[in-house]
């Protein structure tokens, strides 16, 4: 027994690219069939998890704070960051038309559609020697990224007149079909019931994210010459498996670039109650913290810092002797620094609830850190170094840390403070002071100070691991979001969009992103294939 569907456009994938796809075909009249293989309370895919901080350039909020930011500047630092190779003119082009049009693509169709932003613009991804973002560009939707898809998912279901979008969820793709050169729709399965659905429409989308979710795929694509480590935490979605890349490129002749550059994160610890086999929390690390290796001992000679360069701090991570790290620090730095990415811990942005919000970052967001040493094993809490270092081996059931050790590394660091600010010559101290002179990382980051200062206990260690998030490639588009086949020519009917397309061309982040290009890259890529459709090219 089978199904069959039909529609001017057939949407793989219900993240926030194929829901900004949705709505714009809908409101130019289409009718969309739109198949996701989560539930319908997970309808959003990762963006309905994440934090929903974005990459923009030029904005009202940016002029506000006097922060002198265009395109070319904006170009600029993309490519010199991302080591985006310049003669890859697909990735490039997309890179050129995000930093051109973030603002009225982005950021002013949002707010038209009812989204605002944080008051203020955080500096991210600085890079190591200041190669990274030369001024801040992050904004912060206001209600995570959770407002922001339910606010799309809502505008698509308001565009539904006359009954033309169907919804399906628990539905999987398993082949494209073709009708000569054009693809004309797809075969795919009910997951609930096992029926077999046949879908027809004169344009499929495809908007099925990465790769990171699928370990197997990560670990294969993993570029040879940087270190894997044993084990990482997954912070992807699940259903990012890759498997649509591979129907596109072994039976339509498309081209999968970059596949071997991600953006993942260097400090995750698994998720107290997983929604998925494992499931991780990537965390903001604490600039203040210490960062140890399995053994208490710093890393270094460079300490790692966050916001510099979260790439490195991956490599970094990734070659140390065992797949965990440890960060060091006191309550006082806990309650100032300590974040987790994501809607679901960030309570006060998700919630709106703008005044408490406030109270937390100038007293400190005591409660999340209690919540974590409750709620965490990797999140460990004592009184002593000593009494720290013997529930750290508890919890790796090893000898590892050598409580001697553990002292030591304090005491090294804490001997920059024996007269005053006088002997400092710490390079992780130099990046903080650094950072703080920019307002909102100020507000997040603690003055230096002792690691054992009278009064900042007790003692916190949080194990830390490597946790796979975003794939910067995917398949090659052009900038109408079309498939690329052979000779570089689109395949007819067949477009990609968000992450599956590396977030425009294929991989126009190159090596590294900006931070917060992400969500931008999805909506600007859906939005190009909703206008290309819509015209009929």
């Amino acid at each position: 027994m089978s199904t069959h569907i039909q529609a001017d456009a057939l949407i793989i994938g219900g993240g926030i690219a194929g829901i900004v796809t949705a709505v714009e075909l809908l409101r130019a009249g289409k009718s969309v069939t739109l198949v996701d293989r989560d539930t319908p309370e997970r309808l959003g895919g990762l963006a309905l998890w994440a934090f929903g901080g974005m990459a923009l350039v030029g904005t009202p909020l940016q002029r506000k704070m006097g922060i002198p930011d265009n395109p070319e500047r904006a170009l600029k630092d993309w490519i010199s960051f991302g080591e985006l190779d310049t003669r890859d003119e697909h990735s490039l082009a997309w890179a050129r038309y995000y930093v051109e049009n973030s603002r009225t693509e982005v950021h002013d169709w949002l707010q038209n559609e009812g989204i605002k932003f944080m008051p203020a613009v955080n500096w991210v991804e600085r890079g190591m020697y200041g190669e990274g973002n030369s001024v801040p560009r992050y904004h912060v939707v206001y209600g995570t990224s959770r407002e922001l898809t339910r606010t799309l998912i809502a505008a698509m279901h308001a565009a539904n007149r006359d009954n033309r979008l169907t919804l399906l969820h628990r539905h999987s793709i398993t082949a494209l079909e073709q009708s000569g050169d054009k693809v004309t729709g797809a075969i795919g399965v009910n997951d609930a019931t096992g029926e077999t659905v046949r879908f027809s429409a004169s344009t499929v989308v495809v908007a099925t994210g990465g790769i990171n979710g699928n370990h197997q795929q990560t670990r294969a694509n993993w570029p040879k010459h940087r270190a894997l480590p044993d084990t990482m935490l997954n912070g992807a979605h699940p259903f990012a498996d890759g498997k649509l890349h591979h129907e596109v490129a072994d039976k339509l002749g498309g081209h999968i670039v970059n596949a071997g550059e991600m953006w993942n994160y260097a400090a995750g610890f698994p998720h107290p109650y997983p929604h998925f086999d494992g499931h991780g929390l990537s965390t903001i690390p604490c600039k203040s913290a210490l960062w140890l290796d399995h053994k208490g001992k710093r890393i270094g000679p460079e300490p790692l810092v966050t916001g510099f360069d979260t790439h490195w701090l991956c490599q970094r991570v990734a070659r140390q002797e065992k797949p965990w790290t440890w960060h060091l620090l006191n309550w006082r730095i806990a309650a100032k620094e300590f974040a987790i990415s994501g809607a679901e811990h960030n309570q006060r942005i998700r919630d709106k609830q703008f005044v408490r919000f406030v109270v937390e970052t100038l007293l400190g967001n005591h409660r999340l850190v209690k919540q974590m040493a409750r709620e965490s094993d990797d999140f460990i809490v004592a009184d002593t170094l000593q009494e720290l270092a013997e529930k750290m081996n508890a919890l790796t059931c090893s000898h590892d840390i050598d409580a001697a050790q553990l002292q030591a590394t304090a005491d090294a660091f804490d001997a920059n403070f024996v007269a005053g600010s006088k002997l400092e010559n710490d390079d992780q101290i130099r990046r903080i002071l650094h950072a703080r002179q920019w307002g909102p990382d100020r507000l997040r980051t603690c003055k230096p100070a002792p690691l054992q200062k009278k009064g900042a206990g007790p003692f916190i260690a949080i194990r830390m691991q490597l946790i796979t998030r975003k794939s910067l490639g995917g398949l090659r588009t052009d900038l109408s979001s079309r498939v690329l086949g052979h000779n570089n020519q689109p395949v007819a009917g067949l477009y990609c969009v968000g992450e599956a397309a590396g977030f425009g061309g294929g991989g126009c982040n190159g090596k590294r992103s900006l931070e917060g290009t992400f969500l931008p890259g999805c909506i600007m890529t859906a939005r190009a294939a909703a206008k290309s459709i819509i015209a009929g090219e």
